[in-house]
C-alpha cells in the first residue's frame, strides 16, 4: 500500500497542507487556511513597518488545514501518513519563556504585539541591524561574513533586541527566542525547550549568524557588547544545528489526536519556505531558483569544490546544508515584488473604496459587487494594456525598493522611486515601469552572483506569479537575457517539505532520491527576446544610476 507524507507550508498570509503519495509525488489532497487575526489586520502597523503574527494563528491553521486535507482524501489515508515536513517564512522569530512558550501565549501578553512572532517583512529593527553591522566590522571575528557581510533588520538578532528594548515588561520573562520553522516541529513532537529542541541549519545559518567555524552563534561577549539586554540568550539557545533530512521526532499523542493522525508520523527539521521550494522543484547545481511572491527569494545549491573559500558579498548568506545536505546553500532576494504590484493596485482602488463605497446612487448589494468586480479586474486590465507598449518606448523608470532592499547589499531604509513622468503618463505605463523595476532588481542579484564566479546554468521560477503572469515572466526573461523554466506545481514549497518528510520517515536515504521520485517537472519556458534584451540593457544602466542617486540623497537627508 502507498505511504503518504504531508508538506506544511506557512506563507505570509496562510498555511497550506498537502498530502502527497511518497512513491510518485501525486497530490492526494490539499487545504489552505488563512491566519484569522492577521487577515483582520490585528497587531500590524504598515506605516511603521510593524508586522506581527499571533502564535494562535499558526496553531489554529495547523489543525484546520491538515484536518480539511484529510477530509478531502480517500478513506484510510490518515493511517498511511508516515511523515511531515514544515517550512515557514523567515526570519520570523518570537521571544519565549523557559519552557519555550511564545510570550503571546501567556495571558499577560496575549494582546502584546511585541510578544508575538515578528514577520519576515517587519522592518522595525533597522537601528539594531545597523548597530550589529558596525560592531561586527570592529570585532576580531566578523560574524556577518557568511551572511553577505551585511546584517538585515529582517533577521532574528536585530528583531529580538528591538523587542527587548521596546518593551520593558517582556524583559523579565523573556528567556530565549525561537524561529517559526523550529517551533512548529518542536510543538508537534513535544519538545520546545530552548536548550534541547532541534534547530534548523537553514534558519540559523542565514538569519542568526550561526557558523561552525566560530562554534555556533556569535559569542556572549559580542552579544552583550551589542547590548547587555542580550545577556544569557546565547546560553539558552543552541550550539548544533541540523539540515532538514533529520528527524526531530514523532507526533505526540495530543497532536496525533488533534490532527486525526497516528503517533507513527515522523517530523522533519523545519526550514525556510524558499529553500524548501527550491528542493520541491528538484534544484541541482547550476540552478538559480526564484520563489516569486509578495517578495522574492533566490536559492542555489553549490558543490563544495565550486564554492571553495569564496565569500559572496551582499547576499543573504551561504550555509552548508541549508538547501541540499552536502552542498552550500546560497540565498538572495528582493524585499518587494508582488507587494509592489499590490501597492499600486491599492492606490488605484482608493476612489472605489472611499468614494463609490459611500455612494447612494446604487443599492448596497450592487455597490459591493461593483467594488469587488473593479478591484479584481485592475491587475489583469493593467497587464493587458502594459503588454501593448513596446520595450523601451515609455519614459517612466522605477526602482523596486518600496520595502527596502534585501540584496544585493541589504538596506531596509531605502525607498522606491518613479521618474520620467509626464502629463501623458497613464496607469498602465506606470504599472509597466514597476514590472520592469522588479525585473531590474532581479538582474542585480544575478549579476552579483556571476561577478563572484557562481555559474548559473538555468533559471527556474516558482510561486503564484510565475504561473499566473506571462507578462511579468517574459519581462524578466528579456531583462536577464536568460530562459526561465516555470515549475508545474504552484505548491513547490509544500512539495519540498513533503520530500523532507519522506526522508525523515525513512522512505528515502537522502532528499535527492525523494526529488527524483516525487518531482513534478515544469509547465513552460520563457525565452528572452534578444531585441528587448538589448533595449533593457540600456534601461538597466539608467535604473542603476537612478538607484545610486536616490540612495545617496537618502544618505544625505
Amino acid at each position: 500500500m502507498s505511504k503518504y507524507v504531508i508538506g506544511l507550508d506557512y506563507g505570509t498570509d496562510s498555511c497550506r497542507a498537502i498530502i502527497v503519495d511518497a512513491a510518485n509525488g501525486k497530490e492526494i489532497a490539499s487545504a489552505v487556511k488563512y491566519y484569522p487575526r492577521w487577515m483582520k489586520g490585528y497587531y500590524c502597523d504598515p506605516h511603521t513597518n510593524r508586522y506581527r503574527q499571533h502564535p494562535l494563528d499558526y496553531i489554529e491553521v495547523l489543525e484546520e488545514s491538515i484536518r480539511e486535507a484529510l477530509s478531502r482524501s480517500p478513506e484510510g489515508t490518515a493511517e498511511r501518513i508516515v511523515g511531515i515536513g514544515v517550512d515557514t517564512t523567515g526570519s520570523t522569530p518570537v521571544l519565549t519563556d523557559r519552557q519555550g512558550t511564545p510570550l503571546a501565549l501567556l495571558p499577560q501578553f496575549a494582546e502584546n504585539p511585541n510578544a508575538m512572532f515578528v514577520l519576515w517583512k517587519d522592518h522595525t529593527a533597522v537601528k539594531e541591524a545597523g548597530e550589529i553591522n558596525r560592531l561586527a566590522k570592529e570585532w576580531e571575528t566578523d560574524y556577518t561574513a557568511y551572511e553577505g557581510g551585511i546584517y538585515s533588520s529582517e533577521w532574528v538578532w536585530a528583531k529580538m533586541l528591538h523587542m527587548l528594548r521596546e518593551d520593558e515588561q517582556l524583559r523579565h520573562v523573556a528567556y530565549s527566542w525561537v524561529e517559526h520553522c523550529d517551533w512548529i516541529p518542536g510543538l508537534l513532537t513535544g519538545n520546545t525547550m530552548p536548550e534541547t529542541m532541534l534547530r534548523s541549519r537553514c534558519a540559523a545559518g542565514h538569519k542568526a549568524m550561526w557558523h561552525e567555524s566560530w562554534e555556533g552563534l556569535p559569542s556572549e561577549k559580542f552579544l552583550t557588547t551589542l547590548d547587555p539586554l542580550l545577556t544569557g540568550f546565547r546560553q539558552h539557545l543552541y550550539r548544533k544545528t541540523y539540515p532538514s533530512d533529520t528527524r526531530v521526532g514523532y507526533l505526540t499523542e495530543e497532536w496525533a489526536r488533534k490532527l486525526g493522525l497516528t503517533t507513527n508520523v515522523a517530523v522533519a527539521v523545519g526550514a525556510l519556505d524558499s529553500h524548501m521550494g527550491a528542493v520541491g522543484v528538484e534544484i541541482k547545481p547550476g540552478d538559480f531558483v526564484r520563489v516569486i511572491g509578495t517578495s522574492t527569494c533566490d536559492i542555489m545549491a553549490v558543490p563544495y569544490e565550486e564554492m571553495g573559500n569564496r565569500l559572496i558579498p551582499g547576499i543573504c548568506g551561504q550555509v552548508d546544508g541549508s538547501v541540499i545536505p552536502g552542498m552550500i546553500g546560497l540565498e538572495a532576494g528582493q524585499s518587494g515584488f508582488g507587494d509592489i504590484y499590490a501597492w499600486f493596485k491599492r492606490l488605484l482602488e482608493w476612489p472605489i473604496r472611499n468614494i463609490i463605497a459611500k455612494s447612494e446612487l446604487i443599492n448596497p448589494e450592487t455597490r459591493e459587487r461593483l467594488i469587488e468586480e473593479v478591484s479584481t479586474a485592475i491587475i489583469p486590465e493593467l497587464t493587458r494594456e502594459a503588454e501593448k507598449v513596446p520595450a523601451g518606448e515609455s519614459t517612466i523608470l522605477a526602482t523596486d525598493w518600496m520595502n527596502g532592499r534585501r540584496t544585493p547589499d541589504a538596506n531596509q531604509l531605502l525607498k522606491g522611486s518613479l521618474t520620467g513622468l509626464t502629463l501623458g503618463s497613464s496607469a498602465p505605463l506606470i504599472f509597466r515601469a514597476l514590472v520592469e523595476a522588479t525585473a531590474f532588481g532581479s538582474k542585480a542579484i544575478v549579476d552579483r552572483l556571476l561577478e563572484n564566479g557562481i555559474e548559473i546554468k538555468q533559471v527556474i521560477g516558482i510561486g503564484g506569479i510565475s504561473l499566473k503572469s506571462p507578462f511579468v515572466m517574459q519581462t524578466m526573461a528579456d531583462v536577464l537575457g536568460m530562459s526561465i523554466k516555470v515549475a508545474r506545481t504552484e505548491q513547490s514549497c509544500a512539495f519540498g517539505s513533503a520530500m523532507f518528510g519522506a526522508v525523515a520517515a525513512g522512505l528515502y536515504r537522502k532528499v535527492e532520491e525523494a526529488q527524483q521520485a516525487m518531482g513534478q517537472g515544469f509547465v513552460t519556458t520563457y525565452h528572452p527576446n534578444e531585441r528587448n534584451h538589448q533595449l533593457y540593457s540600456e534601461l538597466y544602466r539608467k535604473y542603476q544610476r537612478l538607484g545610486k542617486f536616490t540612495e545617496e540623497e537618502l544618505r544625505q537627508s
